[in-house]
C-alpha cells in the first residue's frame, strides 16, 4: 500500500514521529501504524471522493450541520466548491463524533488529531498486543457472545443519550480488543434529532449486531432492544444506566412511570410559580404608597 503524502506530512509537523506499516485499506480510507508521541497509534487516511466506493447517502446526510449558506448552497448545486466541502464536512464528522461519545463513555478509540483529511487515534489491540482483528473475523464462545452482545448494545445506548446512531454498525467496524469489543467507522453517524431515518437506521444497527451474535448464541434474538431504546428516548426516559431488558412491554412501564413523575414535577413547578405570585401581590399590597 503505498504511502499518502499528505502522512508524510504530519512528520514534518511534528504529528508523526514515524510511519511503520499499513494496517487496511477499506472503501472510504486506507489505515497506517504511526508512531506518535512514543506510542503506536492508527492513522487513518480518508481517500480521495472520486477514489472511494462508498457513497455518502441521503440518510446519513439530512440534518447535518455543515458551514455557512453560502456552504450549503453549494453543497445543494453540487458545484466543484461544495463537493469539496460536502468531503471535508464527511470527514469531520467522524472526528467530531468519536471525540463526543468518547467522552460520553462509549467504547471507542480516543482521537488525538484531525487535519489534512487524516484521522490520528488510538490503535486499538487485541490481547497479545497486536492490532485487533474486526470481530466478524473472530469465532466466539456462547458465554463471549451473550456479553458482547450486552455490552454492544448497552453502547448503542450511551450512543443514543449522546444524541447520535453510528449508522452502519455491524461486525466488521467492531474490532475484539483484549478488553472486549470497540466500535470504529463513524463517518456516517447521524444525529438523532435532525435525521428522519433514525429509528430505522437505529433498529437496523441493532439487527446487525444481533445477528452476528446470534450465531454463536440463538438465545440473544429474543429481545427487541432496539425498540425498547427508541421508545424510552422519545419519552425521556433513556438514560446511560437505564436497565436494558429487551422486553417492550416493560419499556412501557417506565415511560408511563416517567410521564407520570414528569406530570407531578410539572405541577409542583406550577404551584410553586402560583405561590411566587401570591407573595409578590401580597407585598405589593402592604407597600405603603
Amino acid at each position: 500500500m503505498q504511502i499518502p503524502d499528505r502522512l508524510r506530512a504530519l512528520i514534518d509537523d511534528g504529528l508523526v514521529d514515524e510511519i511503520i506499516r499499513p494496517l487496511k485499506s477499506g472503501k472510504e480510507a486506507s489505515v497506517f501504524i504511526v508512531r506518535s508521541e512514543g506510542v503506536l497509534r492508527a492513522a487513518k487516511v480518508y481517500k480521495e471522493v472520486h477514489k472511494r466506493t462508498f457513497r455518502s447517502q441521503a440518510d446519513y446526510t439530512e440534518g447535518r450541520r455543515v458551514g455557512d449558506s453560502r456552504q450549503q448552497r453549494a453543497m445543494d448545486r453540487g458545484t466543484r466548491f461544495g463537493k469539496q466541502q460536502r468531503e471535508e464536512a464527511w470527514q469531520r464528522t467522524e472526528a467530531e463524533a468519536m471525540t463526543r461519545l468518547y467522552a460520553a463513555g462509549v467504547r471507542l478509540p480516543r482521537v488525538h488529531a484531525s487535519a489534512d483529511g487524516i484521522l490520528l487515534m488510538d490503535l486499538v489491540v487485541d490481547a497479545h498486543g497486536e492490532p485487533a482483528p474486526q470481530l466478524g473475523r473472530c469465532g466466539l464462545s456462547r458465554d463471549q457472545a451473550v456479553k458482547y452482545h450486552a455490552i454492544i448494545i448497552r453502547q448503542i445506548a450511551l450512543m443514543l443519550c449522546a444524541g447520535l446512531i453510528h449508522g452502519d454498525l455491524s461486525e466488521f467496524n467492531i474490532l475484539h480488543a483484549a478488553d472486549g469489543p470497540v466500535i470504529i467507522d463513524l463517518p456516517q453517524a447521524i444525529e438523532v434529532a435532525r435525521n428522519n431515518s433514525a429509528k430505522r437506521l437505529l433498529l437496523r444497527d441493532v439487527a446487525n449486531v444481533t445477528r452476528f451474535f446470534a450465531r454463536f448464541a440463538p438465545e440473544v434474538r429474543r429481545g427487541d432492544f432496539g425498540n425498547e431504546m427508541w421508545l424510552l428516548l422519545e419519552n425521556s426516559a433513556l438514560r446511560p444506566d437505564s436497565p436494558l431488558t429487551g422486553r417492550f412491554q416493560a419499556a412501557r412501564n417506565v415511560v408511563d412511570t416517567a410521564i407520570v413523575l414528569r406530570e407531578i414535577q410539572a405541577a409542583k413547578e406550577e404551584a410553586a410559580k402560583r405561590e411566587e405570585v401570591r407573595q409578590w401581590r401580597e407585598a405589593k399590597k402592604r407597600k405603603p404608597g
